[in-house]
């Protein structure tokens, strides 16, 4: 097409199968280690946050709603016991767990969780009141009043029904209530949905927004943490009910991040409303390709770039762009990394990888990148 567009308008006409001019530039973002260890190999000592990387790399601006879904006041962390390898901390979620000093990205050792039964989701419910006025900033007028005129896609976050549930109860504790007290489940995903409906209702009908999205990661690498069956009943009907205020409000493009392997999960998510999956692990079983060909344009579809692809270098960077080109072409479809990229992938690597992906896809350099490129060289001398 002849004409240049917005960020915004570029974003919204590819999840809408509309003609755009390139798709665009998005990255997921990177392991804490990568930054040290690129620094290493050539990248400036001052990108050291996603934020700045954003920035420095060129890629297309996106940007969330300033609104607070999270506990109110959190727990107080605090370091219970230290030594020369680890900490035991209590965390603002309230969560116990061993974090190793090392600078691994690893899980932590969880310990102990703030929701073991009814009691306890009771007191815990008082973080979670939708009315509290700390949800929303002081300068709220003021900010809508500076977006309005955006010409990048703005979205909500939309919370969680599993996933929070999973990091408050720990993995054990929820496989045990989704087995033993359905109803309580059930219950507690009842009252999170009218939370984040209570609280996402004054931005929703405020602002022009232009997506929404919600958090999972409920699945390993051979499916999902609850059955299919679990999940319909519990989860879908209440995704519809946010969904359905969104699409009222003029908000249809709804994506959710989860992990792992979501096949089975997507005919349910899309019947909840969720139209758009990320970020589509390959590895773990997501892969776009098979998904588009499963599921039809119906889905949409953000990520799936094999992380291991950029590990192995510029042949097989060159070969998984390739199978991925003809999504492109179909549309619905920005391709990024799989998942935070790890130090494992090369700073030349990475820096290849950006570069063949927009010569492939027609996307342009930033107009800075040749000075970008010039960081490599000039460390490598």
């Amino acid at each position: 097409m002849g004409e240049t567009l917005t960020p915004r308008e570029r974003w919204r006409r590819v999840f809408h199968y509309e003609p755009v001019d390139h798709i665009p530039d998005e990255e997921f973002g990177y392991w804490a280690e990568t930054y040290s260890v690129w620094h290493q190999q050539g990248l400036p000592e001052w990108v050291d946050s996603e934020g700045k990387a954003n920035r420095f790399f060129g890629f297309s601006p996106r940007a969330g709603v300033p609104v607070n879904l999270g506990l109110i006041p959190p727990f107080e962390a605090k370091v219970l016991e230290e030594t020369e390898r680890y900490r035991i901390v209590i965390d603002g979620a309230g969560v116990k767990s061993i974090v190793h000093k090392d600078g691994r990205s690893s899980i932590p050792h969880y310990l102990e969780f703030p929701i073991k039964n009814r009691q306890d989701w009771e007191a815990f419910k008082e973080r979670l009141n939708p009315h509290d006025p700390r949800r929303y900033p002081a300068h709220w007028d003021e900010w809508k009043k500076q977006v309005a005129y955006r010409d990048y896609p703005l979205g909500i976050f939309c919370g969680s029904l599993f996933g929070w549930l999973r990091d408050w109860m720990g993995f054990e504790g929820i496989s045990l209530a989704c087995a033993l007290e359905p109803d309580w489940v059930e219950e507690m995903m009842e009252y999170l949905t009218e939370f984040i409906l209570a609280v996402i209702e004054r931005a929703v009908k405020e602002v022009e927004l232009d997506f929404a999205h919600f958090w999972e990661d409920m699945c390993f690498n051979k499916g999902p943490i609850i059955s299919p069956k679990m999940f319909r009943r519990w989860m879908t009907p209440r995704y519809r009910r946010i969904t359905d205020f969104l699409r009222r409000h003029g908000v249809d493009i709804v994506y959710v991040d989860c992990d792992g392997n979501i096949l089975e999960l997507i005919p349910h998510w899309l019947e909840g409303g969720v139209n758009v999956m990320f970020p589509l692990e390959v590895r773990g079983g997501s892969d776009p390709v098979l998904i588009r060909q499963r599921f039809g344009k119906e889905v949409r579809l953000m990520g799936g770039v094999d992380k291991t692809r950029l590990i192995a270098g510029p042949k097989a960077i060159l070969e998984e762009l390739k199978r991925l080109a003809p999504l492109v072409e179909e549309g619905g479809y920005i391709p990024h990394v799989d998942h935070r990229c790890p130090p494992d992938v090369t700073y030349e690597n990475y820096l290849f990888y950006l570069e063949a992906k927009r010569r492939m896809f027609g996307i342009p350099d930033p107009p800075h990148w040749e000075e970008v490129k010039a960081t490599l060289k000039v460390r490598a001398a």
